[in-house]
C-alpha cells in the first residue's frame, strides 16, 4: 500500500498553491533524499518515481548525488584492474 505525506496547510494559502504538482515534488525530494542517505537502492528510487534509471541518472545529477558511490580504496582497486 503506497504511503503518501499529508501536509497541513494554513487557512490563507491560496488555493491554487495546493496542487498536486506540489506533492509530486515533494515526493521527489524525499525519494532523492532517501537515496542520497544510502537507505534505498536505484533501482527501488527509480521504481517509486516511475522513471527509468536513465532518468534517474539525470535526476541524480541534478541534486548532485553521484551514480556511483565510491570510497577511496574501492575506486582505486577497480582502476588498477586490467581491462583486457
Amino acid at each position: 500500500m503506497p504511503i503518501r505525506p499529508v501536509l497541513k496547510y494554513t487557512e490563507d494559502l491560496p488555493e491554487n498553491a495546493r496542487d498536486a504538482k506540489v506533492l509530486d515534488n515533494l515526493n521527489e525530494e524525499a525519494v532523492m533524499e532517501l537515496l542520497r542517505e544510502g537507505r534505498i537502492s536505484q533501482g527501488k528510487a527509480a521504481e517509486l518515481l516511475d522513471i527509468s534509471r536513465h532518468d534517474l541518472f539525470d535526476l541524480m545529477a541534478t541534486y548532485d548525488i553521484p551514480v556511483v558511490d565510491m570510497t577511496d580504496d574501492e575506486l582505486a582497486k577497480e582502476l588498477s584492474k586490467k581491462v583486457f
